[in-house]
């Protein structure tokens, strides 16, 4: 379990445990949220990390991804609610079926947010779950209006060639050169040049900063 742990301040208004099983995926979109007023307390990985996570930082919210490996993130919703912490759940998920969104909020979920949505619409949920809100949102396919930012960020995507389009999406999955060279069957020089390009295309200057730039900016639509 990796863990950014803080003291925890019981006047904090939105703080939260975030448990996403790609790593790199899991990380960027912490710092994303933190970037934009979101206390995180813990960022696990594993769907056995969860409870003790919210029994140890009893944080507001605890964000959920859908599917934990090979477990099934809905099943975690009414552990986390009986848990005594007071703490709701948000579940994220690249799943838009609107009968699993219906299960979670059986289950317990306070929120159900797509992934395809974007950081935004998780902050938005995440306050307004805080306000004692409920909030689903399984979004239809019409493209959503991109702010300038986004605009720019996915203007700077376009020039990313397939190859290294697929190696970035690899890169927020939390695959090292390695794996990704088997996953590609390229050598590891090629990799290299890959993630070269994808640095270089999108103006940052390391793999983290791709996969929180691409998670901040939705350019992959990345699903479970």
């Amino acid at each position: 379990m990796s863990s950014v742990a803080r003291p925890h301040d019981p006047t904090s208004a939105n703080d939260v445990v975030l448990c996403d099983d790609h790593p790199i995926f899991a990380d960027a979109l912490g710092i994303v949220l933190t970037a934009r007023g979101v206390t995180v307390r813990a960022v696990v990985n594993t769907a056995a990390d969860v409870l003790p996570a919210v029994q140890t930082h009893r944080p507001q919210v605890c964000v959920i991804d859908r599917h934990l490996g090979p477990d099934d993130g809905l099943d975690l919703i009414a552990g986390v609610v009986a848990a005594g912490t007071g703490t709701r759940v948000i579940v994220l998920t690249g799943d838009r079926d609107p009968a699993t969104a219906r299960r979670a909020i059986e289950a317990g979920a306070a929120g159900y947010v797509c992934k395809t949505a974007g950081v935004a619409a998780l902050v938005d949920a995440v306050r307004a779950v805080l306000a004692g809100e409920g909030v689903v949102d399984v979004p239809a396919a019409v493209p959503v209006p991109r702010s300038p930012a986004d605009a720019e960020a996915h203007r700077l995507a376009a020039h990313l060639t397939p190859r290294e389009r697929e190696c970035l999406s690899l890169i927020v999955d939390g695959l090292g050169t390695g794996a990704i060279t088997e996953r590609l069957g390229v050598s590891a020089a090629t990799v290299r040049t890959y993630v070269q390009g994808v640095l270089t295309k999108l103006g940052v200057h390391s793999r983290i900063e791709a996969a929180s730039f691409a998670v901040r900016h939705d350019l992959l639509r990345h699903a479970d």
